[in-house]
């Protein structure tokens, strides 16, 4: 051949690229403070951090922008939630958000939803709503499975998607707003045991999720609403802000929504003990439908003996945007975030010495990015997880301030001991309130024990 040709060769691994806190598109308003937005709204603490940290932006009543920082915190809920569904057998899938009209005439909710549901014409004059649940589409689409048979039962199918409700009154942030994300699960069972069953799975999966989220919460029985059923369950998480009223048995016999209770009910049905009230975010709603759609939709499975039988059905909804809100309002001051530590948009933050001070002339900048490649090299889980602070024009005080309110879990600070031999940082843990003088060997080991989903 007249030309060689050139072998390939796989380029030599990089150091992983250090992440600049001034390249980030976080824009921040950490000095705003007041219990009011422009328009004269009342803020709620999670509303309010979250604009603040530059989480979320405004877009229109009820709509927001998810920024990267609110965007790797969703993400990262995701994936806890993806390993609680894979646990009980969930099978993840995507369904359009267009929901034709007929599917919902057919079950009845066309009219009785009323102004909730966006609804919308093609250029062929074709009705649509942008669906705020998906019952009528995912049962069509089992339905649609002719050969389905008892041995491919239970099926768990869900997926993580925008949802879409016309609230007439949009407020408190992603607590309440038109455009949101949910998890939304819909079980088919054999017969009406084995979908109790799947039911009690399926609450034990958000009760875990919800444990390893640091989360307090209370199931409570519930309304079946617009999506119907002969039982239901919330998952809330109680707060002041919390739109739910509940009543709670102290011995943790009884624990109800109080929509679901005929008249004023002041005793546990089980010991006789006085009921206490409170205020809950709901955050997972859950739903044993039986028969209810597969029997609108024709959604059969076919039993040993060959016969069709309809399928029970369960729903299973979990707010995804809802959980970051609410997490933010329970766990946080009310002028710092605090995450959960799974879900935090970064683990840590590393705060080098001020520009000209007497610890960056001790080379305390370099010793500091030093621990920062160490640490990628060591625990490459966590090198997209990290956050240098390059702000070197302020102080490491006024940059400390601004690290707590954004809530990182970790804070690594090249302060006056830097210049010690060896050099000796400073680590504050914001979850315990700690504050650590390790070494460079001493960090790194105290950052492995750090989780990332």
């Amino acid at each position: 051949m007249g030309s060689a040709v050139r072998q390939w060769r796989a380029p030599a691994p990089l150091r992983a690229r250090r992440l600049l806190l001034s390249r980030l598109f976080q824009p921040r308003n950490l000095q705003a403070g007041g219990e009011a937005l422009a328009d004269g709204e009342p803020a709620c603490r999670s509303q309010r951090l979250m604009l603040q940290a530059g989480l979320i932006h405004p877009s229109g009543p009820g709509c927001f922008h998810y920024l990267p920082a609110g965007v790797r915190a969703m993400e990262k809920l995701v994936k806890v939630v993806d390993e609680e569904m894979r646990e009980v057998a969930g099978q993840k899938l995507s369904m359009p958000s267009l929901s034709p009209a007929e599917l919902w005439r057919a079950s009845g909710r066309w009219e009785r939803m009323g102004r909730e549901l966006f609804r919308l014409c093609d250029r062929h004059g074709k009705s649509y709503c942008l669906g705020p649940t998906h019952e009528e589409v995912v049962t069509e689409l089992v339905a649609a499975q002719s050969g389905l048979t008892h041995k491919q039962l239970p099926l768990r199918l869900y997926q993580v998607s925008r949802k879409f409700r016309d609230e007439p009154k949009p407020r408190f942030g992603l607590l309440r707003s038109r455009e949101f994300y949910m998890k939304d699960m819909y079980t088919f069972d054999a017969c009406e045991e084995a979908a109790r069953s799947t039911y009690r799975e399926v609450c034990g999966a958000y009760g875990s999720l919800l444990g390893r989220l640091g989360l307090p919460f209370v199931k409570v029985q519930a309304a079946t609403g617009s999506i119907g059923g002969s039982m239901s369950h919330e998952f809330q998480v109680p707060a002041d802000i919390g739109e739910d009223r509940l009543v709670l048995c102290p011995e943790g016999h009884f624990a109800a929504n109080v929509e679901t209770l005929n008249g004023e009910q002041t005793s546990c049905p089980t010991c006789g003990g006085k009921l206490t009230q409170t205020r809950g975010i709901e955050v997972g709603h859950t739903f044993y439908l039986g028969t209810k759609y597969s029997s609108v939709f024709n959604a059969v499975f076919y039993s040993p003996e060959n016969k069709p039988l309809l399928a029970e059905m369960g729903c299973y909804g979990l707010g995804i945007t809802r959980i970051l809100a609410a997490s933010i309002e329970v766990l946080s001051t009310e002028d710092s975030i605090r995450w959960p530590s799974l879900i935090a948009p970064y683990q840590l933050c590393f705060i080098p010495p001020k520009r000209g001070s007497r610890e960056e002339e001790e080379e305390g900048a370099a010793l500091l990015e030093r621990v920062y490649d160490d640490m990628a090299e060591a625990l490459p889980h966590l090198a997209g997880d990290s956050v240098l602070d390059d702000r070197t024009q302020l102080t490491i005080g006024k940059r400390l301030k601004d690290a707590n309110k954004l809530g990182y879990p970790f804070v690594v600070i090249a302060g006056k001991r830097v210049c010690e031999d060896p050099p000796v940082f400073e680590v504050w843990n914001q979850s315990s309130g700690e504050v650590l003088f390790l070494s460079k060997e001493g960090v790194i080991e105290l950052l492995s024990k750090v989780q990332v989903p």
